[in-house]
This record gives C-alpha cells, structure tokens and sequence, in this order.
C-alpha cells in the first residue's frame, strides 16, 4: 500500500514540474515566501545571510563575495546562458528565424522597452532615481507562461506564441540595455582579454569543435575577465551561449547506419552467450552506441536540456526568494521621487500600449504582420500579460541605483515590480476572461 501511495506521489510531481506553469507558480513562491520571511521576527537573519562573505583566503588575500553576489552573479550566470542559447535557437529555427517572421516580435519588444522606459523616466527626470528607466523594460518569460497555461484554451495557439518569441526578444533588448546602461568604468585592459577569448571561442565554432567541454571551460575565463571589466558579468554567458555550436558530429542517416551495425554485432556474439555476462563484443558495441549517441545531437540543444531545469527550477527561484524580500516598514518611503510610480504605469500601462502602438504600426507600415487569427484585442491582452517583469527587472533593479539613495530606491522599487506584476498579470488574465464570454455569447 505504502508504495502504491509513494509511486503516486511521484507521478503526481513529475506531472507538476513538467507543465509549463510550474516554473512560473514556483516563483511566485519563493517571491512570497520571502516577503513574509522578511517581515517576520527572523527578517534580520534573512537580511544578514545574503550579506555573509563566501570564499577562500590564500596567504591572508580572500578571494570570494558575499552569498547575494554569487546568486546575482554567478548563479544568474546559467540563467543567462539559458537565455542565450534560447535566442540563437529561436534565430536559427525558432519564431525569430528570417526578416518576416522575426520582425513582429522584435518590433512589438521594441514597443514594450520603449513604452515603459518613456513613462519612468519622464516622471523620475532629474532626480536621483532616472537610472532606474530599465527597470520597467523587461518581460518574464516563466510567470508570463505560467498566467497563459492557466488560462488555457482562452489564449490561442498565435498568440502564445506572439507572447513568447516577444518575451524572447526582450531579452534580448533587456540584455543589450544591461551591457550598454548597468556597467560600470570599463577597464580596457580586461575587455581585451575577453574579446580574445571569445575570438578563441569562435574559432574553435568554426573550427567543427561539438564537445562542450572546451565552450565551458573558456566561459568560466570569460566570465571572470567580463566581471573584471565593468561590464555585467551575466553578459560573459549570453556571449559565450551565441558561441556554441548548433550542428551535430554527425547526421541522423549516418547515426542510423552505425547504429544497424552495431546491434547487428551484439545479436551475433547473443549466440556465443554464456551465462548472463556480456561478451567482450557486447560490451565495445554498448560503449560506440553511446558515443554515436552523443554525437548525433545539437551541442546548442543538449546544453540547454540540460541547464533548462536546473535554471527554472533551482536557480530563478533561489533569486527571487534572496531578491524579493522587502522588509515593509518605516523605512519603506513611497514617495522616493516617483520609482513607484515609474514602474507600476511602466509595466502595467507602458507595456501594453508600447507592445500594441508598435505591432499596430508595424502592420499598417506593411514591415510585419499579425500572427495568423490574432486579433487586436488579443495583442492587447498579450501586451498586458508582457507588463509581468519579475526576473530580469528585480536584476536590473540591483544595478540600477547607487549612493545613499540606493538602498531605499532599490526596496521600493522591489515591492513595485511585485505589485505591478501581479497587476500585470490579473488585468492580462480578466482581458482573455472577457474576451472569451463575449465572443462565446455571440
């Protein structure tokens, strides 16, 4: 009985972790989770850990930071990595492959940054806080998937895929503004050892190198020189993830053929069996399947089945709970310039205006054109489910003020990413809601 019991149990998750909204539930999660730990009695503890230095001394030198920068650092290293090797698929193959198909998406994510950027730093010009126009910019991809699996049906199959290429391409954008806004001084010294390393890597692309072990071992240097000179390091990883290569070692056909002669081998030497030991034959023709097995596969798309989880599942959690922690209480100041309200009309107004004004644009200009029965109202809606900025926005948040200010700025603007997302998100979910009445009652 107890294992009847428990082999439910485990059915029951694997069919939790593999739907699509379960990286978006869980990090809502760990974003509440931690708001409550931060406003419970052990809030000085949560805020003490994420200050606690992590390393190793050598001859009395310590070499490490403290546990929020290996998160915000190191860690989110992987989720960008994730990210990048996303966007060379969806470029290659994927909805952003060719000038027609990429065109909506990017233009309509243009819209989205554009929109929100506008709106922030017109009401924060001239203070203390306009750095943080970035903020508001960025659409997270796993809770927007989450909110559009829980509407189901309600959403159509273009549309999902108009939300997702777009949040893609934001990304992307969110990427560039990062690389081109949140850096500090640039040290020249390190970024040109950082474009000799990534000219190795793209050497080595071209060269027909699949093993990734080589592509790993250069992102760790690159990762180090990129995080010595000023700019973000996350940035080393997306770089490093448009230098993995995409074709196999060898093709399926070819894969096939090896694959016929060997299980062909293995029944031969079945015969001279004895016992239930393998025969020496056996065993070689194992070990060549597995290897013809590696080899027929996307470097690109192996690393990233193999990081995907880990980074939904492990990393974006871990972040949002170190990051979404806000202590509310005298020290919260909503009236900091206007960060609140910059972000929440950023994402919940500036988003959906943006995405729409653009997409509109791009179709009467002839430049793009809408996803097949995609209708303006669902652009809309899908614009007001792009105003969902968790992960990228609370990571630009981190960066984006300095001085005395930026403690205050930085905890107001967190609570205003999560109340502008959860906006974001029920105003996108009662658009699809209605929509979905009126046109069943016609």
């Amino acid at each position: 009985m107890e294992t009847k019991s428990q082999n439910s149990l485990i059915a029951f998750f694997s069919k939790i972790t593999k739907s699509e909204s379960f990286a978006g539930i869980l990090l809502l999660c760990c974003a509440v989770l931690a708001m409550i730990v931060a406003n419970s009695p052990w809030g000085d503890s949560y805020a003490a850990l994420w200050k606690t230095k992590f390393g190793f001394d050598v001859n009395g030198v310590f070499i490490g930071m403290s546990l929020e920068h290996w998160i915000n650092d190191v860690l989110m290293a992987f989720f960008f990595l994730v990210v990048g090797l996303e966007i060379k698929r969806e470029v290659l193959f994927g909805e952003l492959a060719g000038f027609k198909r990429a065109a909506l998406p990017i233009i309509a994510a243009l819209g989205g940054m554009i929109g929100p950027g506008i709106i922030y730093f017109t009401l924060n010009a001239g203070t203390p806080s306009e750095h943080g126009f970035g903020i508001p910019m960025a659409t997270d991809i796993a809770f927007a998937l989450g909110v559009l699996s829980a509407l189901g049906k309600r959403v159509s199959i273009s549309v999902k895929v108009f939300l997702v290429s777009l949040a893609v391409a934001d990304d992307l954008g969110a990427i560039i503004v990062i690389a081109l806004f949140y850096s500090s001084g640039i040290s020249f010294e390190w970024l040109a050892v950082a474009v000799g390393i990534v000219a190795v890597l793209v050497v080595l692309n071209k060269a027909g190198i699949k093993a990734l072990t080589p592509y790993m071992i250069l992102g760790v240097l690159l990762w180090i020189a990129v995080h010595n000179c000023g700019v973000h390091a996350t940035i080393a990883a997306v770089v490093l993830a448009f230098t993995i290569p995409v074709a196999p070692k060898i093709d399926t056909l070819t894969f096939m053929e090896k694959i016929k002669t060997m299980i062909k081998d293995f029944q031969e030497s079945e015969k001279q069996k004895d016992g239930i030991l393998l025969q020496s034959e056996q065993v070689e023709a194992l070990y060549h399947i597995a290897k013809h097995k590696n080899a027929v596969q996307n470097p690109l798309l192996r690393l990233e089945h193999a990081l995907a989880p880990y980074s939904n599942y492990l990393i974006m959690p871990i972040f949002a709970f170190a990051n979404a922690g806000v202590s509310i209480g005298s020290n919260i100041d909503f009236g900091v310039d206007h960060v609140f309200l910059g972000i929440f009309f950023g994402l919940v107004v500036g988003k959906p205006l943006g995405i729409f004004t653009f997409t509109f644009l791009a179709e009467k200009l002839g430049i793009a054109a809408r996803p097949k029965g995609a209708t303006w109202v669902e652009i809309f809606g899908a614009g007001a489910l792009g105003g969902i900025g968790f992960t990228m926005s609370m990571f630009v948040t981190n960066l984006a003020f300095s001085g005395e200010h930026a403690l205050v700025a930085t905890d107001v603007a967190k609570i205003s990413i999560l109340i502008a997302s959860l906006s974001a998100g029920v105003l996108g979910s009662i658009f699809f809601f209605v929509r979905d009445k009126v046109t069943h009652h016609h």
